[in-house]
């Protein structure tokens, strides 16, 4: 669904005091920093790093080792400040609002020297209420505290017992205690990504003010009646009604091309209110339904929901409906112990095919709508269906998902929690079902969302022992997991949402989870739910390594990108495979040693006595070497969806590890800084591949493969 403009519009003759007005504080605001050295112009949507680049304070942050450089700025203590005008008459407004549609991360705002409000979660909207602070002339500061030690002092001031990690590996340069702060995990350092721990204010912000009522926000979900097989739509608007008395009048729900219009009465009494409208859509009419990439259309239906109150007050809202259902199934499977695992979308079984997305960039303010469709049609030319967006990262903007609408991308969206045990006081816990409240609401209109996942591999931390728990303390730590991702997430993600499943994890073991109390002995259990699989010392063309899963959502190999792709950001003395630069931009232990070591299995390592071609030729034999590897497993999960072959199979997806990049280093990525140049592999992700038996002779999947 594509944010739209709200429109509260007064009918002509009405009392002009009736509309409402908003003003936008996007643009130039000023920063600095905690001692005041340093003052310079910024922009929101910004952040403090791509600020000071802009103004060539400092190099490109990912040249060379600048995110070791440049640790001093996510060290420091800074604010945005700005003087604005309301252009408009403030005396003649109820309320007004100051509104942050995101912000990174713990901050104070002050407007006029005043203290409305505190953050400190980058997922979510803020409000705050500025009616008797706001003047026609303002002045705002934003201060920003360093994410990095307020991370720590959160990890200090928990002092009951330890909240696994504290740091991350040293190969990775990395800060600690991010699972002590409600942001970007990987800002902190991950495995393929660098330590950036922005601050700014990343999304829209700006005043509002309105009279009588104000719709704060605006969700729906079609929703399919199994038992008379007709459409319905459940539409949910949340108002702030402001007015001493009730405020009453009409809901016209419209969809032209399905011939539905719905009237209904409305009263709201005066505060916070929720309006719940049930429409049925009209029977006569056929419903086009929305259908993954690859079998079917997208189609969707414009849809207008117009509140007439008070007789002078119109509130109209428009929106793209599509229809779709989709079910996980769990059930035994003949021939096989455990429960197969596999989506059904409008009642057909659909074999996921894809990959994992990550952040498209440290800084989001770079992130361009072009960047976004680059990346994302070329996972739909790759032949792929889904994209799990991974919860190490961001919940993506709006119009990724809308993209992934249009495209027929499925979506198995993470919440935001990776590697990690999390703390379960009561402030945490209310930010996070805030945070989860709100991401639910914005995102459950889209269809391209097929499942909600709580977290990505932390019941496997815990129940693999990750972090060296004792056993003594194991119980405190498993209670926390179920406070964490049942008793809370799960509980907000069913109140909101009915009509997706949702898992607590991934990998997890589903309904076998459930069953041992939500946590698996042996999440890994190619049985049941899903698994994340990699090796890198066997042999990748023996597909014999591989496992035959119900579902495998991670596995991969690495590589390192294009040649031309390191020369932006290295210099001559780097262009070595063992250099300082080499080492330090790979971020996975004995990572380049590990792929030379797969390469060598099949072919010659370059032996070129030039020193650059050295470098040239093994970075590409690297990429040979990911792609074979990706391809060969690919099409070994393709094949088992159908057989099943000493207890196991019925494999239902296959997503690799992972799509893009968030940096020049070397990653599992296939799609870098060109993502016009298709992932080789790709052809395995081809509608109608062809497989040879695998009792035929011991032959490879990739033999007779339709690549």
């Amino acid at each position: 669904m594509r944010p739209c403009l709200l429109l509260l519009l007064a009918l002509c003759g009405a009392d002009p005091t009736a509309a409402a007005r908003s003003h936008s504080l996007r643009g130039s605001w000023r920063i600095r920093n905690a001692n005041g050295s340093l003052e310079l112009p910024g922009k929101v949507p910004g952040c403090v790093h791509m600020a000071l680049f802009q103004r060539n304070l400092i190099q490109d942050p990912y040249y060379r080792f600048n995110d070791l450089n440049y640790r001093w700025i996510s060290l420091d203590n800074w604010t945005y400040s700005k003087e604005f005008q309301i252009p408009f008459d403030i005396s003649k407004w109820q309320k007004v609002n100051l509104i942050f549609e995101s912000i990174d991360t713990v901050t104070e705002v002050l407007l006029n020297n005043v203290l409305i409000g505190k953050t400190n979660n980058m997922f979510r909207r803020y409000t705050f209420d500025i009616t008797h602070v706001v003047k026609a002339l303002n002045s705002i500061e934003v201060r920003f505290q360093s994410p990095v030690l307020y991370a720590a002092q959160q990890s200090r001031a928990h002092t009951r017992y330890q909240v696994p990690p504290d740091c991350p590996p040293s190969v990775q340069a990395g800060e600690c205690h991010v699972n002590f702060i409600r942001k970007e995990q990987c800002s902190f350092s991950w495995d393929w990504g660098p330590a950036f721990p922005t601050l700014g204010i990343w999304e829209d912000v700006r005043i509002e003010a309105y009279n009588i009522c104000h719709l704060n926000y605006f969700t729906f979900s079609p929703i399919y009646d199994n038992s008379t097989q007709d459409w319905n739509l459940e539409i949910e608007s949340s108002f702030d009604v402001v007015s001493s008395k009730p405020v009453s009048g009409q809901v016209i729900v419209e969809i032209p091309k399905l011939q539905t219009q719905q009237t209904y009465s409305v009263e709201l009494q005066p505060g916070e209110r929720i309006v719940k409208l049930f429409v049925k859509i009209n029977k006569t009419v056929t419903v086009e339904t929305w259908w993954p990439h690859g079998h079917g259309n997208q189609t969707g239906y414009d849809m207008t929901v117009l509140f007439k109150l008070n007789e002078d007050l119109k509130i109209k809202k428009s929106a793209k409906v599509y229809f779709r259902t989709v079910e996980l199934i769990q059930e035994p499977i003949k021939g096989s112990p455990g429960l197969s695992f596999y989506f059904k979308i409008n009642g057909f079984p659909i074999f996921l095919k894809g990959s994992n997305w990550i952040p498209a960039d440290s800084f989001q303010d770079r992130v361009t709508s072009d960047l976004l469709s680059l990346l994302l049609r070329s996972a739909a030319d790759a032949n792929m269906n889904t994209l799990r967006v991974w919860g190490g990262g961001i919940y993506e903007r709006d119009e990724f998902y809308e993209l992934c609408d249009e495209l027929g991308i499925m979506v198995w969206q993470d919440f935001m929690f990776a590697c990690a045990l999390y703390p379960t006081d009561r402030d945490f816990m209310c930010s996070v079902r805030t945070e989860v409240a709100y991401q639910i609401r914005r995102l459950k209109s889209h269809p391209s969302i097929i499942i909600w996942s709580g977290n990505n591999e932390n019941e496997a931390a815990l129940m693999m022992n990750w972090y060296g728990v004792a056993t003594e303390h194991m119980s405190t730590y498993i209670k926390d997991y179920v406070k964490l991702y049942v008793e809370n997430i799960r509980e907000v993600v069913l109140a909101e949402d009915k009509t997706r499943p949702f898992i607590t994890s991934s990998p997890t073991n589903g309904a076998e989870s459930i069953a041992e109390g939500w946590l698996s002995k042996n999440p890994y259990d190619n049985h049941f739910g899903d698994v994340h699989f990699y090796d890198y010392f066997s042999d990748c063309w023996d597909w014999s390594i591989f496992p035959k899963a119900r579902f495998v959502s991670e596995y991969g190999y690495q590589s390192w990108p294009s040649f031309s792709t390191l020369e932006k950001v290295s210099s001559e003395g780097d262009w070595s495979y063992s250099s300082r630069f080499s080492l330090h931009r790979q971020h996975h232990v004995n990572g380049n040693d590990e792929m030379l070591s797969q390469a060598e299995l099949h072919f010659r390592l370059p032996q070129h006595t030039d020193p650059l071609r050295l470098f040239k030729d093994t970075i590409y034999l690297t990429q040979v070497m990911q792609a074979q590897c990706v391809k060969i497993e690919t099409e070994f999960y393709r094949r088992s969806r159908s057989e099943i072959v000493l207890g196991e199979g019925h494999t239902a997806g296959a997503l690799y590890w992972q799509l893009n990049d968030i940096w020049q280093a070397p990653s599992w990525a296939s799609l870098g800084e060109s993502p016009l140049v298709e992932f080789p592999g790709a052809g395995v992700l081809s509608q109608d591949p062809i497989f040879c038996d695998e009792s035929g002779g011991g032959r490879s999947p990739l033999s007779g493969a339709g690549v």
